[in-house]
């Protein structure tokens, strides 16, 4: 038996940082995907390679525990998604599982969480269970808080289900946007990685120290939030364009800019993008560019000294790929 599950990453178009203290988000699937193949093993262990990451072992799930074979201890955390995902499915026989990643790590594109969501998938359909959409997306959230203590729901819905979602103030209502309108975009990444929780704490340090400054930032974020909804809605190009720069001024305000970001941010509106930010938590990672017409030139541009690709929307989720017979 072999089964072959993917679910793609993910970009934050507006609402960063801000979504933290109530405010809207808007996010879209991009069409880098993360690949999770299950096999059977004659044994009873659980066995997980991930080549993209040089990173291999072992998966107890009685001892919750994850035991390296290869790989350094930087690595092991992706393992350890795996580990909860197994263990919410209470998989019982003996599997070899084989990671395909296109989604770059740590690099804010959401790549725990389409781990996260295609383990999941894999291994329930491995298992002989079909779980529905909302029970993955519901599960793989759970995963999340489960690793990382806090989470937004964000990134495992968007592995889910695929498309463009705004997250509505105070994360009340997750809403699928039907849009119309071309989203020609570039990601380009930086292979200085930021630390989440460590700018999260520091955005929240300075809005303790100067509360009425990045309160009014954290409100006008909430504002051209919903702005942006509005104009993506209306396949308003300009607008787009210039709501992401704004966005990108108030993160940069907010303390998560880097020298890195901040060099392809400018490389690519000088090679035609009409807007462009940081996406995610900042402070390394990637920046996203909205370029119309000017794609290859903005790819071209970052290029040179960082790396970037076009990032198509992916309106399709999780999907089981294969599923076969197989003994490894």
């Amino acid at each position: 038996m072999q089964v072959t599950a993917s679910a793609p990453g993910k970009i934050i178009l507006f609402g960063e940082h801000a979504v933290v203290y109530g405010k809207p988000a808007i996010a879209v699937a991009v069409d880098r995907r993360a690949y999770v193949t299950v096999q059977n093993r004659e044994d009873e262990k659980i066995y997980v390679e991930v080549p993209d990451l040089e990173v291999s072992g072992y998966l107890n799930l009685e001892e919750n525990e994850v035991k390296l074979e290869t790989g350094e201890k930087t690595t092991k955390g992706i393992l350890i998604y795996m580990l909860k995902s197994i263990e919410k499915i209470h998989a019982e026989c003996g599997m070899h599982i084989h990671v395909d990643l296109n989604v770059p790590i740590g690099a804010g594109l959401g790549s725990s969480a389409a781990i996260t969501v295609a383990t999941i998938a894999a291994v329930s359909k491995f298992n002989g269970k079909n779980l529905s959409l909302e029970e993955t997306a519901r599960t793989a959230h759970e995963v999340e808080l489960e690793v990382q203590g806090a989470a937004s729901p964000i990134d495992t819905t968007l592995s889910t289900y695929g498309g463009i979602i705004y997250l509505s103030k105070n994360a009340d209502a997750l809403t699928p946007l039907e849009v119309d309108m071309e989203l020609p975009l570039v990601v380009g990444y930086t292979s200085k990685r930021g630390n989440t929780g460590e700018l999260v704490e520091s955005v929240r340090k300075r809005r303790e120290n100067y509360p009425d400054a990045l309160n009014l930032i954290l409100d006008s974020v909430e504002s051209l939030t919903n702005n942006a909804k509005e104009a993506i809605l209306q396949k308003d190009e300009k607008r787009v364009g210039e709501l992401m720069n704004i966005n990108h001024g108030l993160l940069d305000a907010m303390g998560v800019n880097t020298d890195e970001l901040s060099r392809m941010v400018y490389a690519a509106r000088k090679a035609g993008a009409i807007g462009s930010k940081i996406t995610g938590a900042g402070g390394g990672g990637s920046i996203i560019a909205y370029c119309p017409g000017k794609t290859e030139e903005v790819i071209k541009e970052i290029n040179t000294f960082e790396k970037a690709f076009n990032a198509k929307i992916s309106g399709e989720g999780v999907k089981i790929h294969s599923e076969d017979s197989g003994t490894l």
